[in-house]
């Protein structure tokens, strides 16, 4: 069977165009989200089910990939699953409305970012380019931050505890940056939103939450009882270096 993976019909791809890879089963669906995407200046490669996303993502290497969670062969979470194995690439899915615990799984699995079914293309457009432009900007600060036990160096994407090196997603990553330059003081949901994901609207707490979660079973000793993310009840986060 042939593939039905396509790129962009630009030849050679220019140094400043991010990739990004979007797989979809409906046909329709998947052209109109390449257009959109093409449109504002994105190389596209399409996957039509999960075994074409992660050829696509191996051959192609991508800047950043959609998933949707309902594909034959591999559905998105599988995809997700695999991906994040070997890779911190960021990962938006698509996923029904009001299926928390399909949202709750993605997250948990090493998603960036999700979207809920129906959406527009432009919502989608404006996710993709507020996930691309902070993960892609990571390298682009290059002095290193400390806090506490912590070393930060953007440069590589690298995260030390006491000289040991943790693997962080890139999201982590950026979330941990953040909040390490802002020790000591308590941040919103509202403000990692805008900070790290690089939108506010609707803030999202428990896309925040999940986040949080994750990163503290990275980098706190005893993950339940945690020592640097401290939770500010019905406020935010704050970071604590002792």
């Amino acid at each position: 069977m042939a593939s039905t993976m396509s790129r962009a019909p630009e030849a050679g791809r220019q140094p400043d165009r991010l990739k990004i890879l979007v797989a979809d089963d409906d046909a329709d669906l998947l052209d109109i989200l390449a257009f959109s995407l093409r449109r504002e200046g994105f190389e596209v490669v399409t996957a039509r089910d999960g075994q074409e996303a992660l050829a696509g993502v191996a051959v192609e290497q991508p800047d950043l990939v959609v998933l949707d969670v309902a594909m034959p062969r591999l559905d998105g979470f599988e995809v997700c699953r695999r991906l994040r194995r070997e890779s911190s690439i960021p990962i938006i899915m698509l996923t029904a409305r009001d299926e928390d615990e399909n949202i709750v799984l993605g997250l948990d699995l090493g998603a960036d970012d999700y979207i809920t079914k129906p959406y527009s293309p432009r919502e989608l457009v404006a996710r993709v380019r507020a996930l691309a432009r902070r993960t892609s900007g990571l390298t682009e600060r290059r002095d290193a931050l400390s806090a506490g036990p912590f070393r930060i160096i953007p440069e590589y994407m690298e995260v030390q505890r006491d000289g040991t090196t943790i693997r962080l997603t890139r999201l982590q990553f950026e979330l941990l940056r953040y909040m390490m330059a802002n020790e000591g003081q308590v941040l919103p949901t509202e403000a990692l939103m805008q900070n790290v994901w690089g939108y506010s609207a609707a803030a999202d707490a428990s896309l925040v939450k999940t986040h949080i979660f994750h990163l503290r079973q990275r980098i706190e000793e005893d993950p339940s009882h945690p020592k640097y993310i401290v939770t500010v009840p019905g406020v935010g986060y704050v970071f604590k270096a002792e």
